[in-house]
This record gives structure tokens, C-alpha cells and sequence, in this order.
């Protein structure tokens, strides 16, 4: 079985990612985790999480892959015993890098399954047997490997022992994210979730004898981009990645909207079962492609799946993310007797506005805001305020947590 896994950032992540078609999500308590600067969850949270997604039939990851010094380890060992004692169950797999806190979680929270992150470098067959004979019940490859790699170790590995790897989201030009660069500029350790990104930073030269005179460096008229990587997309290579053996699709980006959670995911939803429902006719379907491009993303890559990181490094050639579709609403009601809808507003929207409708399993359907009217009745001309919620006339059936967006 082919699992889709993506990231949660915060409750409301969680709760649409499940809602667009994942199987399991990732995510973070308020420390030990490496996306620091993500809303993550307190203890409370991860509780409610946890019994959310076993209602469901779905699974919660936590994320413990930071590597933790010394004196964080009392910390550690509080943190695991509490997650150990919550009320709906502890988590149903840590990711976990450190060979030290694979100990302390198999001590811990015996009933966790042991995902070994790619902050590991998982890349090859003894490596992974290897983390299985300390436990581990699945390894999350390392962002560099081929496809042909993959299937070589897929077939000289036990068959109980899964394969997790990333499929879609920013990708980082350090080898599978260990990077000191951040740390050494600015403090912060990207090996222990603060990752200031100075590889997204632009750059110049300074000759000695002339401060005053910065000289970019170039290799395109925007500017240079020898470390900012381009973003994974794979959505048109599921038939290879379902072939390959891995058993866990992994979508980054804990940091990203709760509409990217859903647009991303629910492509990739679409893909998957289009496939596996049946291989021998099965056509990618461009507006799935389309529904990617709507997101906030950079240039599109394969990552290295087809490409060796020596020949291809995969950076940018143009500067920042491409613009993403105005993420404008959220529904929470709907009535079919009267086709009125009711939205919590997420950016503002207007009377006149062309925008689309996004649900689980369909795309971009077309609608023009005819009217609107506030909590109180009154007809109003826009929602400009945040969680404002409004009523509008819809000539289709919506459901909760159907998304509104900019049709542009």
C-alpha cells in the first residue's frame, strides 16, 4: 500500500491536509524538531492530534530529528515520557537522525514505530539494514539518490523494512539538509530546526582595496543562485515512484499555507489512486499539474532522481517563488435548499471577484461572487477582515472545507 504523507504545521494543517486525501502527517512538538520556527504543537495539541487522526484511521509522525547536545537531553527524556503518558496514545512513529535518541525512544515509547529521517543519509541497502537491526521499522532516504539506487536497495533490504522519500517541496543544496552555513553566519543551526537559509541570500565580491564597491555575482541578468535549489516536483513520474518500491509518498513543507496543504496533497491524491485503479490506462491529468502551479513554489525539478548532483545541482535560475493563487476562504456551511455558503475569510474577497473552488478530489471550479452578506444579514461589498465570516449565493454544491481562491 502506497502511503501519502504530508506536513503539518499547526492544527489546521493537520486537519486539511487529512481532509484533501493524506494518509499520515509529520509534525513537531515545541522543540526537537527541525522546522523551529513553524507554529508545531504543544503537549494539548499533539493529544487532540492524535485522537483526530486515529477517528479517521490515520497516523501522526512526530518529528524528533534535530541532534541534540548534552544538556538537552534531560529535556529530551521529559518530553518522550510525557508524550508517552497522553491519553489518546503516543505517536504513531518518530522520525528520528540521532543514534542517541533512537535509544531513548525505543526506552520510552516502545509501542512508536522508529522512522529514520533523511537528516541521516540513508543511502544504501547495509545502511538500512543496519537502523532496522536498532529498531527501525522504516528509513527515509536521502534526497541524492536515483531512481536506479532506490530499486537496488528496495531489493536487498527486507521487505518489512520501508522506504519513505520526498516527492514534492523545497529541496536544500546541502547533502540531505546538514548544512552549517546558517550557523556560521548567523547563529542559528539548521541541524537543530533554525535554519536561517543564507543559501536563499544574495551575494557580492568586495575587492580589499575597494569596500565601497560591491560587485554582484552573476550568472544571470537577476542575479546569481549558485546555492538557492529549485523545488521537487514529481507528479508526473507516480507510475515510476510507485514501481520504484518506495511505500511513502513525503510532501515538504511544514512551513507553507494550510492551502498548500491542501492543493499539494490533493493532486498527488489524485495521481496516486489514478494509478493504482488502473495502471495499464492511466493519463496524467494536466489540471492536476495545473493545481501545482498555483501554489507559492520555485522553478520545478525532478530533483535527483534522474540527475546526478555533480552534473545537475538543481539551483534556481530565477529569483524568489513564483506567485501563487490568492488563498481567499475557507467554507464552513453550506445549504443545498438555498445555494448560499458560508466562508471564514482567509485574505480579502469582493463582490465581482472571479474565483474558483477547490475540494477533495476536484479542481478550480469557476464562480463569480454575485453578492454577499455579513454574519448580520447586511449586504456588504467585500470581506476585508481577518476570519470574517460572509454568506454567498454558490451554483454548486459545496461541502466544509471546501477552499475559495483567486480564479488568477
Amino acid at each position: 500500500m502506497i502511503e501519502l504523507l504530508s506536513p503539518a504545521g499547526n492544527f489546521e494543517k493537520m486537519k486539511t491536509a487529512f481532509l484533501y486525501g493524506a494518509d499520515a502527517v509529520y509534525l513537531a512538538g515545541t522543540h526537537f524538531g527541525m522546522r523551529a520556527a513553524a507554529d508545531n504543537f504543544t503537549l494539548e495539541e499533539l493529544n487532540e492530534a492524535i485522537g483526530y487522526a486515529h477517528s479517521l484511521g490515520k497516523k501522526i509522525y512526530i518529528t524528533l530529528n534535530t541532534m541534540p547536545r548534552e544538556y538537552e537531553y534531560p529535556a529530551l527524556r521529559e518530553f518522550l515520557k510525557k508524550l508517552s503518558a497522553l491519553e489518546n496514545g503516543a505517536p504513531d512513529a518518530a522520525i528520528v537522525a540521532d543514534i542517541g535518541v533512537v535509544m531513548l525512544v525505543k526506552e520510552l515509547l516502545p509501542n512508536t514505530q522508529i522512522h529514520i529521517s533523511t537528516q541521516s543519509g540513508v543511502v544504501s541497502s547495509e545502511n538500512a539494514k543496519a537502523w532496522q537491526a536498532l529498531g527501525a521499522t522504516r528509513v527515509v532516504l536521502a534526497r541524492e539518490l536515483s531512481f536506479e539506487e532506490i530499486k537496488e536497495i528496495r531489493r536487498n533490504i527486507p521487505a518489512e523494512l520501508e522506504i519513505e522519500a520526498f516527492i514534492h517541496g523545497s529541496m536544500c543544496v546541502s547533502f540531505s539538509g546538514r548544512c552549517l552555513l546558517s550557523n556560521a553566519l548567523v547563529g542559528r543551526d539548521a541541524n537543530r530546526g533554525a535554519c536561517a537559509q543564507p543559501c536563499r541570500w544574495n551575494y557580492t565580491i568586495r575587492e580589499e582595496k575597494r569596500p565601497d564597491m560591491p560587485f554582484p555575482i552573476e550568472e544571470h541578468p537577476d542575479g546569481t543562485f549558485i546555492m538557492s535549489s529549485k523545488d521537487m516536483c514529481m507528479l508526473e513520474h507516480v507510475p515510476e515512484l510507485v514501481e520504484s518500491g518506495i511505500t511513502s509518498f513525503k510532501i515538504e513543507g511544514r512551513m507553507k499555507s494550510a492551502y498548500y496543504a491542501a492543493v499539494v496533497t490533493n493532486a498527488y491524491r489524485a495521481a496516486i489512486d489514478a494509478y493504482l485503479a488502473d495502471k495499464e490506462n492511466y493519463q496524467l491529468d494536466p489540471r492536476w499539474l495545473r493545481e501545482l502551479d498555483s501554489v507559492s513554489h520555485r522553478e520545478y525539478c525532478t530533483g535527483y532522481y534522474y540527475d546526478k548532483p555533480m552534473e545537475n545541482a538543481q539551483t534556481c535560475t530565477q529569483p524568489g517563488y513564483l506567485r501563487e493563487k490568492s488563498y481567499l476562504a475557507v467554507c464552513s456551511e453550506y445549504d443545498a435548499e438555498t445555494g448560499i455558503a458560508k466562508f471564514i475569510q482567509r485574505n480579502k474577497a469582493k463582490v465581482g471577484d472571479d474565483v474558483e473552488i477547490i475540494t477533495p478530489g476536484k479542481f478550480g471550479r469557476a464562480l463569480r461572487i454575485e453578492s454577499m452578506k455579513n454574519v448580520s444579514g447586511e449586504s456588504v461589498e467585500s470581506a476585508p477582515h481577518p476570519f470574517m465570516e460572509f454568506y454567498i449565493p454558490v451554483p454548486f454544491e459545496v461541502r466544509k472545507g471546501d477552499i475559495m481562491r483567486s480564479a488568477n
